[in-house]
């Protein structure tokens, strides 16, 4: 998530908005924000609905064996429509933000 707020006016530049979604509570996610200092909403998703819904549960996945949610970064469009997808299977591998903006840079029309 840092190297995602280091690149922040990046994303803002092309006016994508970063949100992070964890199954953790507010409370925990309010204190990982504030320890590693990003400026963007971490949602919680607690009963991991929305998780589901993208197929990302990774059931008994954590240290101590409670469902998280399987690394992803997704671009979504206004209209709810999902065009660029990074999914994978290791807690420990995910997108650059730099994927993530020549993704962006190659379904988005150029902006006047």
């Amino acid at each position: 998530m840092r190297s995602f707020q280091s690149q922040l006016s990046e994303f803002d530049r092309r006016g994508i908005r970063v949100v992070a979604i964890s199954v953790d509570p507010p409370s925990i996610n309010r204190e990982h924000r504030q320890k590693i200092g990003v400026g963007f909403p971490l949602l919680s998703d607690e009963k991991a609905e929305t998780i589901r819904r993208y197929d990302l549960l990774h059931a008994s996945g954590s240290p101590d064996h409670t469902d998280i949610s399987r690394p992803a970064e997704f671009l979504v469009d206004s209209s709810g429509t999902v065009r660029w997808v990074n999914l994978t299977h290791s807690a420990v591998v995910r997108a650059w933000p730099q994927d993530v903006l020549k993704a962006f840079d190659g379904i988005a029309p150029p902006r006047p």
